[in-house]
């Protein structure tokens, strides 16, 4: 799979029917019937996190020029990318408007008018939109695209630049908690300043190391300091009547977590979904025969009812069609959990589990502890996933001392960390001689360690991998 992966993936989006990129409009797919509900229900975990402190939020899709020129250095990173507006119908707009790469620049003006004291503070809002950005580059369905179909974004403004720090550090543990709900490892590291945010004072990322050895950034976090304040003008007054500028964040994650799921955790056999994610969690496959066919799909019935009471999703897949094809489907799949029932079955008073990590067929039996079971199974499937993930996370993160083993660490499939001395033209030297990117600043180095490109004391542990 690691030699194949890019057709790998491509392949199992179609067969799956998680996506279709037939669509005439490169880098814009269809989310189809399968992929959409693990979207949705991704989707669903995140706003549970979000909603115990911020509000949902849906802005206007359309930017005014002038409101994105405001901010010229956050154009500025975006100016290749942006689609135009210019037209409605057949007349020409007096001014273009701009398809949202991405919100701030849309959400700020309207700050502007919504805070006017300390006591409108702090504002936490999260919109979950589908932003548009030109990509030049090889496109890739849900990992490099044209139109980002599941972009949530979260905004909030905040008094003091403590409270706007302390917010940083809450979105990182909303991320973690998101992400290992879906068994994902993760690097988080702080961005280089080259490639920070346009605007942003700092940037923290999250990055997940696909099966090929390339690494995929997941989620991002940024500090926006007071510049956005200052640009559109966002002010409050504090308590002693003084005018001040608020302290903004924002965070984002896309449609990139559903590929991260579908990479991380597939095999050659296809999707392996985390239960939390997966349309259906068991999948129930009657063996049937002339003979005891109503017992068997009656036996069925009363499962799929127990299980679905105890909060669970089930489908019993009674399709005319041989069992093994039926075995095959729902590997390629990626449910977690399938039973198999049959008149020989019913008779034993038992069912034969199959996890979808193991090809171990376990026997349940068909009694009151039958949910407790099942649900203890996909407990244990869950577990197996993350720690199979981080085990392949911890494996290719490779140190090395010598700026001349980088790249065969990284053609070998991994990340490579160093120790930097966090000089900006020493980290572009880095990536100019060994051809790969410094993810950012993973944890501080050891005292006494030395930079692995200048030879300087080394303030930090640096991130150098093959990106998408």
């Amino acid at each position: 799979m690691v030699e194949n992966f890019s057709e790998w993936f491509h392949d199992i989006l179609e067969e799956a029917n998680i996506t279709d990129s037939r669509y005439p409009i490169k880098g814009m797919a269809i989310w189809m019937p399968y992929g959409f509900k693990i979207r949705k229900y991704m989707l669903e975990i995140i706003k549970e996190l979000l909603d115990k402190d911020h509000d949902e939020v849906l802005f206007p899709l359309l930017v005014p020029e002038g409101e994105l020129a405001k901010e010229g250095e956050h154009i500025k990173g975006f100016e290749e990318e942006v689609y135009w507006v210019t037209k409605g119908g057949v007349n020409d707009l007096n001014e273009k408007l701009a398809l949202r790469p991405t919100s701030e620049t849309a959400i700020y003006p309207m700050y502007s008018l919504w805070i006017r004291s300390h006591i409108d503070l702090p504002i936490k809002y999260y919109q979950v939109v589908n932003t548009f950005r030109y990509e030049t580059k090889h496109t890739r369905p849900l990992i490099r695209v044209r139109e980002i179909t599941t972009f949530k974004e979260a905004h909030t403004a905040h008094a003091t630049k403590e409270e706007c720090a302390q917010q940083i550090e809450d979105f990182i543990e909303i991320y973690k908690e998101f992400l290992d709900s879906l068994a994902i490892p993760y690097l988080i590291s702080k961005r280089p300043p080259w490639d920070t945010f346009p605007g942003a004072d700092y940037t923290m990322a999250f990055d997940i190391i696909m099966p090929d050895g390339k690494t995929l950034q997941i989620g991002t976090i940024h500090n926006l300091g007071q510049s956005f304040a200052k640009t559109f003008d966002i002010t409050f007054e504090d308590k002693d009547g003084e005018h001040k500028y608020v302290y903004q964040t924002c965070a984002g994650v896309s449609d990139r977590i559903v590929a991260s799921i579908i990479g991380v955790h597939g095999d050659e056999k296809g999707l392996r979904l985390p239960p939390l994610v997966s349309p259906n969690q068991i999948t129930i496959i009657p063996i049937l025969f002339k003979k005891g066919k109503e017992e068997v799909m009656a036996k069925c019935m009363e499962i799929k009812t127990a299980l679905e009471n105890a909060g669970l999703r089930v489908n019993i897949d009674d399709r005319d069609i041989r069992p093994g094809k039926k075995f095959y489907d729902w590997e390629l799949k990626g449910t977690p959990l399938k039973l198999e029932i049959g008149p020989r079955d019913l008779e034993n008073n038992i069912t034969i589990a199959m996890r979808r990590d193991e090809g171990e067929k376990i026997e349940l039996t068909l009694d009151d502890n039958l949910v407790d079971n099942v649900k203890n199974l996909l407990d244990k499937y869950y577990e197996n996933l993350k720690e199979s993930a981080w085990n392949f996370q911890s494996e290719h993160v490779q140190f090395t001392e010598d700026i001349n083993e980088i790249s065969n660490i990284i053609e070998a499939g991994k990340v490579a960390a160093v120790n930097w001395c966090g000089d900006e033209e020493c980290g572009k030297q880095i990536e100019e001689e060994t051809g790969y990117d410094v993810l950012g600043i993973y944890k501080d180095a050891e005292e006494g360690a030395k930079c692995v490109a200048s030879g300087n004391d080394a303030k930090y542990v640096a991130l150098i991998a093959k990106t998408y």
